[in-house]
């Protein structure tokens, strides 16, 4: 086995689909911020999309690394038990172990879609209140604070698109 040169990790052939995650990603956020366009991440399919892909690296570059039997065989931690206790909980530990990676990638594409949608949700609530109130002299009141609101919402939004790429790349 070739050992990596120094300054190098192992995890260094993995930086290109990191990026390209996290730049796909922070660019469907930002284009949701167009008034004209919408999010792409606001849609249960891209996002569902990503972390399948994402899923599909993990499992491709464990089972590659360690071959498939080790690479289950693996997702169970060692446990210093008796023979017979073992029999019993290795099983169920290793089912555990399997739900909780797949879950875990649903869980990225969950996290992305809520947050992407909720943001814009909260935006074109407080903007409908401008509509709302357009008939009555609450507007004069209404129409400003709801400018002002929408308007720092907005830039919480962008923080926001920057941290779920930066989060959806990271885990």
């Amino acid at each position: 086995v070739a050992r990596p040169a120094i300054g190098h990790h192992e995890a260094d052939r993995f930086l290109p689909y990191i990026w390209n995650v996290f730049f796909f990603i922070l660019f469907c956020n930002l284009m949701g911020l167009l008034p004209w366009a919408g999010s792409p991440t606001g849609a249960m399919a891209v996002t569902g999309a990503m972390a399948i892909l994402t899923f599909a690296v993990v499992l491709l570059a464990g089972m590659a690394k360690f071959g498939p039997v080790r690479f289950f065989i693996g997702q169970v931690p060692h446990m210093d038990l008796p023979f017979v206790l073992a029999i019993f909980l290795w099983p169920m530990m290793f089912v555990i172990e399997i739900v909780g990676l797949c879950i875990r990638h649903f869980i990225l594409a969950v996290r992305l879609l809520a947050n992407m949608f909720a943001g814009h949700l909260v935006l074109a609530v407080i903007l409908g209140f401008i509509a709302l109130s357009a008939d009555h002299a609450a507007w004069y009141g209404v129409m400003p604070a709801s400018v002002l609101g929408a308007t720092a919402l907005t830039f919480l939004e962008l923080f926001v698109a920057f941290l779920q790429a930066y989060l959806f790349a990271f885990l």
